[in-house]
């Protein structure tokens, strides 16, 4: 491809709202533009490097036997209403009427679509398992789309699903859908994590997120510097440093407190760290549905630690979303304000203790009455408790979980996300088939996500400069510029970039090749060539080919070099056979 024949819409300026570097690089290096908030058109340059990302997941998928199918972007409403998900999914469903007052959606994604697909078309165990993929366009109604495409209302996703005649089948492609996943990682040469996370409104019962750590992901995952543990932080989980207390247990007191109800204001008070403090939330249990009802739960946590609301919620009892109980509500139903309340005897609803706050002696807590706290409390004398149940949210230096290391956090950006979903879809819609008794069994299902065009985005945040965008060889637009200098006072140099141009072609190389008349400064060239990141550069100037030669450039480490112009083209194949 020429310049001159190729729309290159780089520009010199960074429009205000770009607040991340992905963001400001490709909309300066020409390969989006914004129409809507969250909408964004793809350019040619922006384009090539989608198809690569797309090619990379498709040749995954194909090799653990994904067969590639296209399903509607627009949804019938009856298919969501079957699943239950028409009212569940909320405002980021984009829900419309056609001209025949029929209701209608936009897909944020497909099991419902995809579930009615195999419900009409397999019907014994010999057809399964089964696993079919698309790579197509979502729109998910944002509340905040920011960040360009990393976070955007309409974007490029492959979205598989797998479907089973019992959970062993589900668990093996579920297995080869996560190596897959890390093959597709490796393949872009991206660093990153794989962690346990939180299935949310798409359900069932084992979920992996796909992380590519970078400081400006929406997302804090843990790992441990010991072992192999690592998860999402809204299901981790740790120990904390300095759980053990050994101390002989004090004679507890009822002291005035006053006014003082926040825990800072009570450690102000009796000049005390928050670690003293045993704190209590209260929520609402779960009803019959699993959603929150009438009955209260009480949690403890330690005061200087953080309620961690996924863990919370995943308790069996405890009403989903998580519902707090209102000020009102905790003096009518236990009778104290909720400044003073404190795990004792009479308390009178179920508790439930983090690990954190089960090994503390003489520690500091509401008293249950107007006013006052009790200080020097201890376990079973003083206060009680239920069970024991994670509900605080992990920090940097806390222990693993298996006790190997101390845990370390990082920001990470989403890119992939693996679901069993179990029976979930399969069971709502009737999607069964005769096992091998003959008998109607409900089918097992997977489901499995990338997002193709925020790849692009992830690759970008790990690799770039302060020239601009350093693409690995793999998603590249192009591997090669060839960049002519002063070709308009030298036939040789013309003659010379022309050559080398269609020894690329015919070598299978993926070239650029800079033709730009005099107008376009050299300076100008080699800044567009750094800000769009191609990995290999060819300088063709009347000064290289006195030298004896052509100037090479390797983007990534800006290195040159003055190569023979007969062996430039092998240098560039060896290159990125390498690579």
């Amino acid at each position: 491809m020429r310049t001159s024949q190729f729309l290159l819409a780089t520009a010199k300026e960074t429009p205000a709202d770009a607040e991340i570097v992905s963001h400001r690089l490709m909309l300066r290096a020409g390969m989006i533009r914004k129409l809507a908030a969250g909408v964004y058109s793809f350019l040619p340059l922006g384009m090539r490097v989608v198809h690569k990302i797309a090619n990379i997941v498709r040749e995954e998928m194909d090799r653990i036997g994904g067969l590639e199918i296209l399903m509607p972007m627009v949804q019938p409403a009856e298919l969501w209403q079957e699943s239950g998900r028409w009212e569940d999914m909320g405002p980021e469903l984009a829900r419309f009427r056609d001209r025949h007052e029929r209701d209608f959606c936009l897909g944020p994604t497909h099991e419902e679509v995809v579930t009615d697909i195999i419900r009409n078309e397999c019907h014994s165990y010999r057809q399964l398992p089964v696993v079919v993929y698309q790579i197509q366009t979502k729109f998910r109604d944002e509340r905040r789309p920011r960040f360009g495409i990393m976070r955007a209302r309409e974007f490029i996703m492959k979205d598989a699903y797998s479907f089973h005649v019992d959970q062993a089948s589900l668990e093996k492609t579920y297995r080869d859908m996560h190596q897959a996943y890390e093959a597709i990682l490796r393949r872009l040469s991206l660093e990153y994590r794989a962690v346990a996370a939180d299935s949310g409104s798409i359900g069932g019962s084992t979920s992996h997120e796909f992380h590519v750590p970078a400081d400006s992901g929406e997302d804090e995952i843990v790992f441990s510097t010991g072992s192999d543990y690592a998860a999402n932080i809204e299901l981790a989980t740790g120990g904390v440093p300095d759980a053990v207390d050994d101390a002989e247990p004090l004679d507890c007191e009822a002291v005035d407190t006053g006014a003082a109800a926040t825990i800072e204001e009570v450690c102000t008070l009796l000049e005390v760290e928050p670690r003293r403090l045993v704190k209590i939330l209260i929520v609402h249990a779960a009803d019959e549905k699993g959603t929150p009802g009438d009955d209260l739960v009480a949690l403890l946590l330690r005061g200087d630690q953080t309620l961690n609301e996924t863990l919370a919620r995943q308790i069996e009892g405890v009403g989903s979303p998580l519902r707090f109980a209102d000020d009102e509500t905790i003096r009518e139903r236990l009778d104290c304000a909720p400044g003073c309340l404190g795990p004792v005897n009479s308390l009178g609803i179920r508790t439930i203790a983090d690990p954190s706050v089960t090994g503390m002696k003489n520690f500091i807590c509401g008293a249950h009455r107007a006013g006052h706290h009790l200080v020097n409390a201890n376990w079973e004398r003083d206060c009680r408790y239920d069970e024991i149940a994670h509900v605080r949210t992990v920090r940097e230096g806390d222990i693993s979980p298996d006790s190997k290391g101390t845990l370390t956090v990082r920001r990470g950006i989403e890119v992939g996300h693996i679901f069993q979903l179990g029976t979930k879809y399969s069971e709502a819609l009737g999607a069964s088939v005769l096992n091998e008794q003959g008998k109607s069994t409900v089918m097992h299902m997977g489901c499995y996500g990338i997002g193709v065009t925020r790849f692009a985005a992830a690759v970008i945040e790990q690799y770039h400069d302060e020239r601009g965008i350093v693409w690995p060889d793999s998603v590249a637009p192009f591997h090669l510029i060839i960049v002519e200098i002063d070709a308009h006072k030298s036939e040789q140099v013309r003659e010379q970039a022309e050559a080398l141009y269609r020894q690329a072609q015919a070598a299978g190389i993926e070239v650029l090749l800079d033709d730009r008349d005099r107008k376009t400064s050299p300076g100008v060239k080699f800044a567009e060539s750094e800000l769009i990141g191609i990995p290999h550069r060819l300088v063709v100037s009347p000064r290289a080919l006195a030298d004896g030669g052509v100037e090479y450039t390797s983007r990534r480490s800006g290195e040159k070099s003055i190569v023979a112009a007969d062996a430039a083209i092998a240098m560039i194949a060896d290159l990125l056979t390498a690579s």
